[in-house]
C-alpha cells in the first residue's frame, strides 16, 4: 500500500484545509461530533493505521504540548494527539506533561507555583534544549483550536475530571477522549458526561473482563492502549477481543524507542513496528513514520 493510501484509508474524515501564510495544508481529523469519531477509529479488517503524536508530537524546533507543534504535525500528516493538563495556581488550566518547568520551558519550579500571566514570562523549548517563541498554551485555547481539526486525547495529569469534563463541554467540543486506567475511571468519567469517550488501558484479557463487567459500552472506546512497546503475538486473545467489539489497539514507542538516541536505530525499530500491523502507533515523532509508509506494504 502506499503512502496516500496508507495514511488516509484510516478515514474518510480526514481532510486537507488552507493555512494562512502560504503555509502547507493542514491533514485534519474532521470529527466534528461524536458519529465521526465513532466512524473513524471504529475498527474493521483493513482499516489501516492511525499515528497519535504521544504531547502533540515533536520535531526540532517544535516542543512538546503546544498548538504550534500540533499544527506543525497536521502540515504533514494526519494525526490525534495526546496532551497533558495542568493547573496553575490561579486555577487556570494548561498544557504541560512535567509538574515542574525545568525540562520543557526556560522557567524553573513547579507549575501550579505559578499564575497563568506569571507562566508566560518563559518560552517552551524542545527536545534538544533549543529555546522557541512559543509559550504554554491553556487548555481552553487547545480544545477550541483542536474543533474541526483532529482528537485530543487527555492524560491525568492534577486536573481532575470533575474540572477538566465541564470545561470540554462549555467549549462544545465533540473531538475529546479521555484516557482512563480502570474501569471505574471510565464510570466516574460517565458519570460527570454520559457522553464521554475513552482511551482505555487494558493489558490483558482479564481487565477487558472487567470493562466488559462493568458494563462499558465498547461504543464510546476509541482506543485500547495495550500496554506495550510491540504487538506481542502471545496477546493475541486480547487484540481479538477487542477487535471484536470494534475497538482498535494501540501500542507505544514513546517509551522505548522513541528515547533511542540514534535515529537511525530508531527508524528501524519503528520500522519493525510497523510491519506488526498494529491499529494505532503512539509516538512522540510522528513525523518520522512518513517515510515508513512508503515502503511498508501491507
Amino acid at each position: 500500500m502506499n503512502f496516500l493510501n496508507f495514511v488516509f484509508a484510516v478515514s474518510a474524515c480526514a481532510a486537507a484545509v488552507s493555512c494562512s501564510g502560504g503555509e502547507k495544508p493542514l491533514h485534519t481529523v474532521g470529527c466534528d461530533d461524536y458519529a465521526d469519531m465513532e466512524r473513524y477509529f471504529r475498527y474493521e479488517e483493513g482499516c489501516g493505521m492511525i499515528i497519535s503524536g504521544h504531547r502533540g508530537g515533536m520535531a526540532d524546533g517544535y516542543p512538546e504540548n503546544c498548538i504550534e507543534s500540533f499544527e506543525n504535525t497536521l502540515r504533514h500528516m494526519p494525526s490525534f494527539f495526546e496532551i497533558d493538563p495542568r493547573m496553575t495556581k490561579d486555577s487556570v488550566m494548561v498544557l504541560m506533561h512535567d509538574s515542574t518547568l525545568e525540562r520543557t520551558t526556560t522557567g524553573e519550579g513547579r507549575v501550579r507555583d505559578y499564575t497563568w500571566e506569571e507562566l508566560q514570562q518563559f518560552n517552551l523549548i524542545d527536545r534538544k534544549g533549543n529555546i522557541t517563541p512559543y509559550k504554554i498554551p491553556k487548555v481552553e485555547d487547545v480544545i477550541l483550536w483542536s474543533k474541526g481539526k483532529t482528537v485530543l486525547n487527555f492524560d491525568t495529569k492534577d486536573v481532575t475530571r470533575d474540572v477538566l469534563i465541564p470545561l470540554v463541554n462549555r467549549c462544545g467540543a465533540r473531538n475529546v477522549i479521555y484516557t482512563v486506567h480502570n474501569p471505574q475511571a471510565a464510570l466516574d468519567c460517565l458519570a460527570l458526561d454520559p457522553d464521554a469517550h475513552f482511551s482505555v488501558w487494558v493489558k490483558d484479557m482479564e481487565q477487558f473482563r472487567a470493562y466488559e463487567a462493568a458494563g462499558l459500552d465498547w461504543s464510546k472506546v476509541m482506543v485500547a492502549y495495550v500496554v506495550s512497546n510491540t504487538m506481542k503475538e502471545e496477546c493475541r486473545d486480547l487484540y481479538d477481543a477487542l477487535h471484536s467489539v470494534g475497538v482498535r489497539c494501540m501500542t507505544s514507542v514513546a517509551p522505548f524507542q522513541d528515547k533511542m538516541p540514534n535515529r537511525e536505530l530508531r527508524i528501524a525499530r519503528y520500522r519493525k513496528e510497523v510491519g506488526k500491523h498494529p491499529d494505532i502507533i503512539e509516538t512522540d515523532y510522528p513525523l518520522d513514520f512518513i517515510g515508513l509508509y512508503e515502503e511498508e506494504k501491507l
